[in-house]
């Protein structure tokens, strides 16, 4: 099979609201003119167009269908979706070029959150049957996970404020980030709750934006990029969606996907944490002590819903054409507590 890499990404500035319809076309349109500048390529020469983002987001039907006019109307295309995070429809795009159906892809991801109150939307991922009709929001799901793993000694209130301090700082130097700033452990731990034993900045801020990555395969990626980040291991896994049956301290979907990716020995990793503890959580179980994470900030300084994990994998590419890692990983997340992972391995060199 031939080999696949990333060839280019480009990225919406994340904010926290956009006068942008629902159907993301106008935050689109100037991302694919980026790429194609980019790397040369006209809408003629993509092979395979694949995107992800939710109906229910957007608050109607086939919602996706509108973002196609983004593309144009003609000439016709061999187009997909994923009712999930683009990083998801990535890995869709990516099985077609491994097959050797077509040799370039390109992949988009789009959501507008502040158009609904986004914490009850996301209780639409829940079991429908015993706990959406409660309506947990999200971000009191997460202060539950937070509570179990500090009674078990896993992190503190310190750690993960800790976990936002950098995140903000690191966040500085993202033109594109929502949020950044140097504030301190002691003023973050300041601040009132907003589900304990979270505060607001231990959640990602409600971003509307979108992102595009391009992904080729063999020679054309060589064509097109002078250092193309090849995608070595690219792995999906899921645990049970009822939060009961599983260890909210525990992220065993993330683990198997990792060890199936070879996500071990890398240099620098973008994770995909909502929630400062879950960064903490994802740092533990994938053994990433020696990996600079989240480098951007991650999605604690902005998280367009459904493009933030894609972002994460043309963020942890954009290292590698730049010459300043050889060896990366992306992890991209979907549904409540980590339910969903899937783990993306990067590499440059020939």
């Amino acid at each position: 099979m031939p080999e696949v890499a990333v060839v280019a990404f480009a990225q919406s500035p994340a904010v926290r609201r956009t006068e942008a319809s629902g159907n993301g076309v106008e935050l689109l349109v100037p991302l694919f003119q980026q790429v194609y500048t980019d790397t040369g390529l006209s809408k003629q020469d993509i092979g395979f167009w694949c995107s992800g983002s939710s109906d229910y987001l957007a608050g109607r039907a086939f919602s996706f269908v509108s973002a196609v006019d983004a593309i144009g109307a003609f000439p016709p295309i061999s187009e997909s979706h994923v009712e999930m995070d683009a990083a998801w429809a990535l890995y869709e795009a990516w099985v077609r070029l491994k097959l050797g159906e077509v040799d370039t892809a390109l992949v988009y991801g789009f959501g507008k959150s502040s158009a609904g109150e986004l914490r009850r939307v996301l209780a639409l991922q829940l079991d429908p049957y015993l706990m959406t009709p409660l309506w947990p929001d999200s971000v009191s799901i997460a202060g539950l996970q937070a509570r179990l793993g500090m009674a078990q000694g896993r992190w503190s209130e310190r750690a993960m404020a800790e976990v936002a301090a950098r995140s903000r700082a690191d966040a500085v130097g993202n033109p594109e980030a929502q949020l950044s700033g140097t504030p301190t452990v002691a003023e973050l731990l300041d601040q009132p709750y907003l589900a304990d034993p979270l505060r607001a900045h231990d959640c990602a801020p409600i971003s509307d934006g979108a992102s595009v990555v391009v992904l080729a395969a063999g020679d054309r990626a060589r064509e097109l990029c002078a250092r193309p980040a090849w995608i070595t291991g690219l792995a999906h896994r899921t645990d049970s969606g009822q939060l009961g049956s599983r260890d909210l301290t525990a992220a065993p979907s993330a683990v198997a996907a990792a060890r199936a990716a070879g996500g071990d020995g890398v240099q620098l990793a973008e994770l995909h944490a909502p929630f400062t503890h879950q960064e903490i959580l994802l740092r533990q179980e994938l053994g990433l002590d020696e990996a600079r994470i989240n480098p951007s900030g991650g999605v604690l300084a902005g998280n367009p819903m459904f493009a933030a994990g894609l972002s994460r994998i043309g963020l942890a590419a954009r290292h590698i054409h730049a010459g300043e890692a050889d060896r990366t990983l992306a992890h991209a997340t979907s549904g409540p507590c980590l339910q969903q992972n899937l783990v993306c391995v990067l590499e440059g060199g020939d």
